[in-house]
């Protein structure tokens, strides 16, 4: 009497033994067809191709909650809210140029004497740069003493004639003004009763020397640009934004900066200035972000990684980004069902944070999606599918895992 034997549920274990087993016997029966007429081979290969396009379909899987313990499988729910877009681009620090001054003489001359005398140095507010010697300023200072002598010699004269020679005093006194004189330098040569053979040009602003273009001695002409001096207590930092980028940024907008040169530093400021051209080659807009420069750490010239946030307007959908597993040729989630199955579902994704993203179609708000281990959940159903696909194949017995209950 002929023995019965009863089919037992293969473990997964079991299964995956199977897998292992059936690769060589794919590669046999793979020999076996190819010996086979043409016509019979190709509806073969018709069956198989089939068969594989349907093993390639993520199936639902069901994990216990052991299993999703063990794995660190955590849940999210999709959300409605605006989605907080990151934008990085490349930055170069650049002078803040309202605080560049050029520093020229109105007038002819020779340098006398250099006291800034080489690019970099650090200057304040008056500090003495060159002393420069022209005729025409000491002929503007002979003028001056000339219309002093004359008022001390007309202050028992006439009206008219004091006036005039009060006028004298005041006209060559603005001139020297003009000339970049200061009002103590002007007093002092009242004072002193003799014309200086120098004029000694001061610095306006603090800064540092950027430009020097002056050497002891040089003869120099009235406008020449002899030095030009950077306030680098605030620097600017421009970057390129692509197009499509361009209709999230706005003047105030925050942005943070990152240098190379100074690790784990990150440098706060705001978009100053948005520039009206767009550079037709690269397709990007150039853009300004403003900021402080405390100790003069940020250098011009410098290249950082400058990012700018910008939080959309509308209310979209939305996931964390660790939600939605990538192949390449589609983006799934795993949805969790009423039931505790999980259920791969293909999505169409389109704009992304630091961490969510967007979601337009393939899920409704309040879906419950997995948020860790997505890969290894994908692994799992697939494997299912595997099996399940290989469980036709002549001489094997094996099914996919049931779903359970």
């Amino acid at each position: 009497m002929a023995t019965r034997i009863m089919a037992t549920r293969p473990t997964r274990k079991s299964m995956r033994i199977a897998l292992y087993v059936a690769l060589p016997l794919a590669a046999v029966i793979g020999a076996y067809f190819a010996t086979r007429p043409k016509s019979e081979t190709a509806q073969a290969g018709a069956r198989d191709s089939a068969q594989v396009a349907a093993g390639a379909t993520a199936q639902p899987v069901m994990l216990s909650a052991a299993d999703a313990r063990r794995i660190g499988v955590t849940f999210a729910v999709a959300a409605f809210g605006g989605i907080s877009r990151e934008i990085r681009v490349v930055g170069q620090i650049t002078f803040d140029e309202t605080r560049v001054k050029a520093i020229s003489p109105k007038i002819d001359g020779w340098v006398e004497q250099l006291y800034v005398n080489f690019t970099g140095q650090e200057v304040t507010a008056g500090t003495p740069l060159l002393a420069i010697y022209s005729p025409m300023l000491v002929t503007a200072q002979e003028e001056l003493l000339l219309a002093k002598q004359l008022q001390s010699d007309v202050s028992l004269g006439a009206d008219d004639a004091r006036a005039q020679a009060a006028r004298l005093a005041a006209s060559a006194r603005s001139k020297l003004a003009f000339w970049d004189f200061s009002a103590g330098d002007i007093a002092r040569i009242e004072q002193e009763g003799h014309a200086r053979r120098t004029l000694v040009i001061r610095s306006p602003v603090s800064g540092f020397v950027v430009e020097k273009n002056v050497l002891q001695g040089e003869r120099v002409m009235a406008g020449t640009a002899i030095y030009k001096i950077a306030d680098l207590s605030s620097v600017w930092m421009d970057g390129e934004v692509y197009e499509q980028d361009l209709p999230l940024i706005r003047l105030g907008q925050r942005a943070e900066a990152e240098l190379q040169a100074i690790p784990g530093a990150t440098f706060v400021g705001t978009v100053a200035y948005i520039y009206p051209t767009l550079n037709p080659d690269t397709r990007t807009v150039r853009v300004r972000v403003q900021l402080a420069n405390e100790n003069h750490r940020l250098k011009p010239g410098m290249f950082a990684t400058l990012r700018l946030f910008a939080t959309a307007g509308q209310s979209v959908l939305s996931v964390p980004r660790s939600a939605v597993l990538s192949t390449g040729e589609r983006n799934l989630v795993f949805v969790k069902r009423a039931d505790g199955m999980l259920e791969p579902r293909a999505v169409e994704i389109g704009g992304a944070s630091s961490d969510r993203i967007e979601i337009l179609r393939g899920l409704a708000g309040g879906d419950t999606v997995v948020t860790s281990a997505t890969f290894l959940v994908d692994a799992e159903s697939n494997l299912g599918t595997a099996l399940g696909g290989m469980g036709n194949m002549p001489g094997m017995d094996i099914a996919a895992p049931k779903k359970k209950e």
